[in-house]
């Protein structure tokens, strides 16, 4: 019996031992994987980059007039309405005045009565030269009536250069009559469409508040002069210049991307909540039928592209001091090396490196540390940031 408990207690000794070993040995595997800290490269290698500057806006007509006549009266015989095309020179309504009837018929009597006294003027003339002329044929007539016979001929020449400016005058006012009358037929002063209608037949133009040019009678717009205007933060505004290359979105139109080129840029900036920005006019490459005035865009300008450029993602970018550094696991290394770095321009995903970097380093852009008590995942957008912390996350 002795030798039975001997013989059993040795094996539960092995046993145990056999335990033991495989549960350290499987503590210690398990152990070292979880400490083994894991770093993402990505190769750094040539290619382009591009920075920009966004803003936002709307679809506007570039040329836009407004249909606002300067003489009051009765809106009548409307003949467009919204939508319709018209030519320069169409007619779009008239205007009902009886006043301007009787403006010029005014007129071409004052115009009348001013002929005839430039007629009269030219007869006096006449008969005083020959009254004039016989008084010196004459062995009658002293020396004084010779004077003032020819003294009449001045002061009737100078009657007639007062009849003459007066003519003019009322002239100029008769033309002023007849041209307000001819007002009374309203035309298209542009070829484009018929945009907004403020008026309806029967409408007293003199009731009518066209203070401002939404409120004209008629707005005709030539959408073959579509233009995008964005505003641009002032911040940003330096990097913008004529000329540049510009993408365009649009809220209503989903997967529609157009192209376009500044034309334009205000030189006086808006402030709007202590927000200073700038609005800018983009041209369309070309033009698509979807887009109409009014319509919101987005606006993604070029503001610089280089070509054959080393770059990093970057989430790869640190920063300590004053200096940014990347990581660089060499092959076959356990732990990635520091490099001092100098950085080009930059975009929400990619920094240029101008030197630091060479063509096909492996440059670390995420480590994670599993001794850490919570993985975490920073992505970088700018050129610093990141410190000296976990290092962040992937190609943004």
């Amino acid at each position: 019996m002795k030798n039975y408990w001997k013989k059993h207690k040795t094996l539960i000794v092995i046993a145990m031992a056999v335990i033991i070993g495989g549960g350290y040995y499987w503590y210690q595997k398990t152990h070292q994987a979880s400490l083994a800290i894991q770093y993402k490269t990505t190769v750094a290698e040539k290619g382009s980059i591009t920075t920009s500057v966004s803003g936002s806006g709307n679809v506007v007509v570039d040329q836009l007039a407004t249909v606002d006549p300067t003489i009051t009266g009765t809106v009548s015989n409307l003949a467009v309405k919204v939508g319709d095309k018209v030519k320069k020179g169409a007619t779009l309504f008239t205007i009902v005045n009886n006043d301007l009837s009787v403006s010029n018929d005014k007129s071409i009597a004052s115009l009348q009565q001013s002929q005839n006294s430039i007629d009269s003027a030219e007869l006096q003339i006449k008969q005083a030269k020959a009254d004039y002329k016989a008084a010196k044929k004459s062995n009658t007539s002293t020396s004084d009536q010779k004077k003032i016979l020819n003294d009449k001929i001045d002061i009737a020449e100078s009657g007639l250069a007062a009849a003459q400016k007066s003519y003019n005058a009322t002239l100029a006012d008769y033309n002023n009559t007849l041209a307000n009358g001819g007002k009374r037929i309203v035309t298209a002063p542009i070829d484009g469409t018929v945009s907004a209608i403020n008026v309806k037949n029967g409408d007293d133009l003199s009731r009518l508040n066209s203070s401002s040019s939404n409120s004209a009678p008629i707005i005709i717009g030539d959408l073959s002069t579509l233009k995008a205007q964005v505003s641009v933060n002032e911040v940003d505004v330096p990097n913008v210049s004529i000329g540049q290359k510009v993408m365009m979105t649009f809220s209503a139109i989903d997967s529609l991307t157009m192209s376009g080129k500044i034309e334009k840029m205000d030189a006086l900036g808006t402030i709007t909540q202590g927000v200073v920005t700038y609005n800018i006019t983009i041209g369309f490459d070309s033009l698509d039928s979807r887009i109409k005035p009014q319509m919101s865009v987005s606006a993604k300008i070029i503001t610089q592209v280089k070509q054959d450029v080393i770059t990093v993602p970057n989430s790869a970018l640190k920063t300590q001091g004053n200096k940014t550094y990347v990581e660089i696991l060499a092959n076959g290394s356990q732990a990635p090396q520091q490099r001092t770095i100098e950085i080009g321009v930059a975009n929400n995903t990619e920094t240029e490196i101008v030197s630091g970097v060479n063509v096909g380093d492996n440059v670390v852009t995420q480590t994670i540390d599993p001794n850490a008590k919570a993985t975490t995942t920073t992505t970088s957008t700018s050129r610093t940031g990141g410190g000296m912390g976990i290092l962040g996350g992937g190609r943004g």
